[in-house]
């Protein structure tokens, strides 16, 4: 019984950082594109290409599901606020039932 236990809490924890995690590559995505927007293109260098292209792949889908949803307030985007908000609470809700 109690390695039941220590497994169920092990694998919430898990996901717990699987959700911390994309947060974080949300806020990696939103953070480059504000420096963007302000004119800090660094040089062209390949390998921040592609970190910016994964990110773009990664966080593109699931911020589309609110950006279809909030109309677009100007040059503000709410979506990734929005996004990061359901990810918490949607996050918060998947651990509690996986601890039990």
């Amino acid at each position: 019984m109690l390695l039941a236990a220590s497994v169920r809490v092990d694998i919430a924890n898990y996901v717990s950082d699987l959700f911390g995690v994309y947060i974080a590559m949300i806020l990696i995505y939103i953070l480059a594109n504000l420096m963007f927007a302000f004119g800090l293109r660094p040089g062209y260098s390949r390998g921040l290409d592609v970190v910016l292209g994964f990110l773009r792949q990664v966080c593109d889908p699931y911020l589309r599901i609110f950006r279809r949803l909030i109309p677009g307030m100007g040059m503000m985007d709410f979506s990734p606020i929005i996004g990061i908000i359901v990810l918490g609470v949607l996050s918060s809700i998947v651990v509690s039932l996986i601890r039990g």
